[in-house]
């Protein structure tokens, strides 16, 4: 379970991280991004904000089998 806590904490962060990236291609820098690559940023939020949902799901899951507090 400490693997799968990790990976969760792993996973989220970069989930997060392509989160924000893909929020800043879709709307602030959407003037210099060609029409494919926005679509893409839009999609990439939608499937990256499922992502970080999925993996704060495991998290939650291996820290409560560690015994650990939900917080």
């Amino acid at each position: 379970m400490k693997q799968l806590l990790t990976m969760a904490n792993t996973t989220l962060a970069l989930f997060l991280v392509a989160l924000v990236v893909t929020i800043l291609i879709a709307y602030p820098l959407a003037a210099k991004v060609p029409m494919f690559g926005q679509v893409a940023a839009h999609i990439g939020t939608l499937l990256f904000a499922t992502g970080i949902k999925v993996a704060y799901i495991v998290r939650l899951v291996s820290l409560r089998a560690l015994g650990r507090p939900l917080h």
